[in-house]
C-alpha cells in the first residue's frame, strides 16, 4: 500500500478525497497531515495553483513522502471573482463557514435584482513526488451554479448551503454524497488526477 500525504485538515475535504480514492481502488493510503503533526502551510500565493503547490510542497517536506494538496474556493463574477482564494477566510475567521456565508450574503445584497447571481466553485489539485519536485501533477475542476439568498440544506461544508444547482433544483448542501462527488469541482479534479494515477503515474513517484 503506497502512502500519500493529504495536505489538509478540513474534515469535509478529507471525507470526499477518501471516498473517491477508495472507489478508484488505487492501492494508495491517504494520510491526513494532521496525523503526523504537520501544521497548515502559509498560503502566500495569488492563485489557486500557487497555493495548492505551496501546501503540497510543505506537507511533503515535513513528511518525506509524496503529497497531494487541494486549493479551492468560490468565485462570484459580480464581486470581481471574490472570495476566490480567500474563500476559507473571507470573513476574517479562517474556516468559519457561518461567518463566511453571512459575509457573502451581505456583499451580494446590492446585486439582488431578480436575476440569478452566478457562482463558480473552483478546485486545483497539486501532487508532488517530493518537496522540490520540478513538475507537480496538476488537475483542475470547475462547477458553475447560482448563489442563493439564504442557506439551504444540512450536508456538505463551506459555501455548499448557498450554492444552487438549477438542473437539480437543489443546493450543494441538499445533495447526497454520491451525487455531489459526481458533479462537484473537487470530484472533477480528482477524476482527472485519478485517471493519471491509473496510468501508473504514482509508480514513478
Amino acid at each position: 500500500m503506497k502512502k500519500l500525504i493529504l495536505a489538509s485538515n478540513n474534515q469535509g475535504k478529507l471525507a470526499e478525497f477518501q471516498s473517491l480514492f477508495d472507489k478508484a481502488n488505487l492501492g494508495i493510503s491517504i494520510i491526513p497531515q494532521g496525523e503526523l503533526g504537520i501544521t497548515d502551510a502559509d498560503e502566500t500565493g495569488l492563485s489557486f495553483i500557487e497555493n495548492a503547490i505551496i501546501k503540497a510542497r510543505h506537507a511533503s517536506r515535513e513528511s518525506g513522502l509524496p503529497a497531494l494538496a487541494d486549493d479551492s474556493g468560490l468565485c462570484v463574477p459580480v464581486l470581481g471573482n471574490m472570495p476566490g482564494i480567500y474563500s476559507a477566510r473571507f470573513s476574517g475567521n479562517h474556516g468559519d463557514d457561518n461567518a463566511n456565508n453571512a459575509k457573502l450574503l451581505t456583499e451580494l445584497a446590492p446585486f439582488r435584482n431578480g436575476t440569478p447571481i452566478v457562482g463558480k466553485f473552483i478546485c486545483v489539485l497539486a501532487l508532488v513526488r517530493h518537496a522540490d519536485d520540478p513538475l507537480p501533477m496538476i488537475a483542475q475542476g470547475q462547477w458553475v451554479g447560482e448563489i442563493l439568498d439564504a442557506p439551504r440544506g444540512e450536508n456538505g461544508f463551506g459555501y455548499d448551503p448557498l450554492f444552487y444547482v438549477p438542473s437539480l433544483d437543489s443546493s450543494s448542501a441538499e445533495l447526497d454524497k454520491t451525487t455531489k462527488n459526481a458533479l462537484s469541482h473537487r470530484g472533477q479534479a480528482l477524476d482527472k488526477l485519478i485517471a493519471h494515477l491509473k496510468q501508473g503515474e504514482f509508480d514513478r513517484l
